[in-house]
């Protein structure tokens, strides 16, 4: 799609940044002692931290990746939602008061509570760093997707102007306003989504072609592959093209001359019986000189072309052309009796190396799109291997272990007075979220049926299914999105900058730093860890957030869950066994994830049958082992070194 910046989307964008930073500004005097910035001296109310908690945890991924998986997927999407949520429980019920008893600032505070163990500041610290990264990726990967229809900007802008807002906010003013940002994007999130889907309710659904053509029913003599390979055959009174350059891989599609000298358009060949009908479909070609659109430039100028917005529904029950307004269960129980125009992708290689994406719909019953299995990835769940089957439950096990394990969700229970308002502010922050997750199903199956979907990106289904309704609801929701990235990149950075500079250095390398000069080192490291998120959201670019969430999740879940679940209930965890249980889950997720098939595909762009792991998510298998790491390690030294901790939970 070609993106234009609007008035309304500036002035937006140019309110929120301005809020923002003014709060970081305003706040910024109550951040000189190490209590003020990296806890907020612990005087946060438990209703405005629960709130944050949200504006924290609901990132990039929640809001952009998981709509778009919906919008273009269906129900898979959803299950995202519900696996993050499901790991709430674990938060409230075994980690939230715990957190806040043994810790001050940190996730190392916690675990080394009981030891004052420099080997287990180090490998807290390095694991904070890691995960922190990791996660930081979607994020900005995120900022630069929103800032292309926002600003009409390129993405690499987008990414460079969130990490220089972040890194102003959390220099100035840490932990202070952090939270009051995540408190302010967390609330404005919930509620324009809240908006939104009203509007989509309000507006129902409608029968569309979404501008797309259909050529047939055809006879099948009409399209045969001879008749196609020699150029020569007129179907609905237009030229065949040969299909030469490559097209001749193509198999179920057909090019069709223009007369308009604007390449030609591309169609699918679907075949019912005797019956064929031809489906338009769009190419984008990317080459060293032009970025071509079914032939065409891509541009508005005479010549060139643009790629059509894609979701929209091609039949209702009864035959109705439209519904009118529908509640929430009237909306899904009449998707699921009507049929659905998905669009999937595959790819032509051309004779210079240069690649074709081909992007074709696919009608779908609506009770396919509400059931789970869909997704590429998913697709194992209804199958017979076994693979595919496990890498779904390893999936589903990161992301309910993973919320307990994020540095940047466990530290901010060190900014509430104590335990109790840290279990008050969990609850708070889990209604919040909960509610937010049910909107993203409409708001993704909203897109889906309203022609919101920019096919090569789906991470703007949420932005565009807005601009599908007003201008000025796209730029609020757009730049609301924006803030959503900077309140959790800034968590993300705030928790990175407090392991370098009060785990590693202070603990770990003995640095004795008062907490003036502990607050400005940490800022140092907020700058630097900015810089290589930046630097690593420019290279991401393309990849859906909410897959590279999971990876985090996984990460977190590995390295950090183990050790912090057995220090509380196991009285004989040792020093020894928190360290090997963190650096055993941390490494052997990463190498995991980094010698997947989706990341050899995705990331490396190399045959992902070279891959050594026999599925993509490591969870299921890194997790226990790290457990188990830990249980050995524990036995083995617990005797001989008389570091058992000495009480547990």
């Amino acid at each position: 799609m070609i993106y234009d910046a609007s008035v309304a989307a500036i002035v937006a964008f140019a309110a929120f940044v301005l809020l923002t930073l003014g709060i970081s500004f305003y706040l910024g005097r109550r951040a000189t002692s190490s209590e003020g910035y990296f806890a907020a001296h612990g005087q946060i109310p438990w209703a405005i931290n629960g709130v944050a908690f949200a504006g924290d945890y609901l990132s990039a991924a929640s809001f952009l990746g998981i709509c778009g998986m919906i919008a273009s997927y269906g129900y898979d999407g959803f299950l995202y939602s519900i696996g993050y949520l499901a790991g709430w429980v674990v938060a409230l019920f075994v980690i939230a008061e715990p957190m806040k008893r043994l810790g001050r600032f940190t996730f190392a505070d916690a675990l080394d509570a009981k030891f004052q163990s420099p080997g287990i500041r180090a490998a807290a610290g390095v694991s904070t760093l890691v995960v922190s990264v990791f996660y930081l990726i979607p994020q900005m990967v995120g900022a630069g997707v929103l800032i292309q229809p926002l600003l009409g900007l390129p993405h690499w802008i987008g990414v460079v102007a969130v990490g220089a807002v972040v890194i102003v906010i959390v220099v100035t003013a840490g932990m202070v306003s952090t939270t009051w940002v995540q408190f302010l994007k967390g609330s404005l999130l919930v509620i324009f989504s809240a908006v939104l889907v009203a509007i989509v309710l309000s507006k129902g659904l409608k029968v569309d072609d979404g501008g797309f053509q259909s050529i047939g029913p055809l006879d099948e003599s009409e399209v045969a592959p001879q008749r196609i390979q020699t150029g020569d055959a007129m179907i609905a009174g237009r030229t065949v093209l040969t299909p030469d350059d490559g097209w001749s891989d193509a198999q179920d599609f057909i090019r069709l001359a223009r007369d308009d000298n604007r390449g030609f358009d591309l169609f699918r060949i679907e075949r019912s019986g005797a019956q064929v009908w031809l489906r338009q479909a769009q190419s984008v070609r990317k080459t060293d000189a032009a970025t071509l659109i079914d032939g065409a430039p891509l541009g508005r100028d005479p010549g060139q072309r643009e790629l059509l917005t894609g979701g929209y529904v091609s039949r209702l029950p009864d035959d109705q052309q439209q519904t009118g307004p529908l509640g929430p269960a009237a909306y899904l129980a009449t998707l699921r009796q009507s049929e659905v125009v998905l669009w999937k992708k595959t790819s032509v290689w051309h004779d210079d190396e240069t690649m074709s994406t081909i992007y074709y719909p696919q009608a779908t019953e609506g009770s396919q799109v509400l059931r789970p299995g869909e997704h590429p990835r998913f697709q194992g769940i209804r199958g017979e291997s076994w693979v595919g089957k496990i890498n779904f439950l390893s999936l589903m096990l990161a992301l309910f272990c993973g919320t307990a394990s994020l540095p940047h969700i466990l530290i901010r229970y060190y900014t509430v007075k104590d335990a109790a308002a840290a279990r008050k502010s969990t609850i708070v922050g889990i209604a919040t979220i909960g509610f937010f997750y049910v909107l993203t199903l409409y708001l993704g199956l909203g897109a889906m049926t309203n022609g919101a979907l920019d096919l090569t990106s789906n991470n703007m289904a949420a932005p565009l299914l807005a601009r599908s309704f007003n201008d000025w609801l796209f730029a609020i929701i757009s730049a609301i999105a924006f803030t959503t990235v900077l309140g959790t990149v800034s968590g993300l950075i705030l928790a990175s900058s407090g392991a370098v500079a009060h785990d590693l250095l202070e603990g770990v390398f003995g640095l004795q730093l008062s907490g003036t000069r502990q607050v400005r080192v940490a800022k140092i490291s907020a700058v630097i860890v900015g810089i290589v998120a930046i630097v690593l959201g420019i290279l991401f670019q393309g990849l859906n957030l909410s897959y590279l969430v999971g990876w985090a999740f996984s990460v977190a879940a590995s390295a950090n869950l183990p050790s912090l679940v057995m220090l509380l209930f196991w009285k004989r965890t040792t020093r020894q066994g928190i360290v090997a249980s963190i650096l055993v889950g941390m490494f052997s997720s990463l190498a995991w994830v980094l010698l997947s098939a989706d990341t050899f595909e995705s990331v490396y762009g190399i045959d992902p049958a070279g891959a050594p792991t026999p599925f993509g998510q490591p969870g299921i298998v890194t997790i226990p082992l790290a457990f188990l790491t830990l249980i050995v390690v524990s036995l083995m030294t617990g005797n001989r070194s008389g570091d058992e901790a000495p009480v547990a939970g």
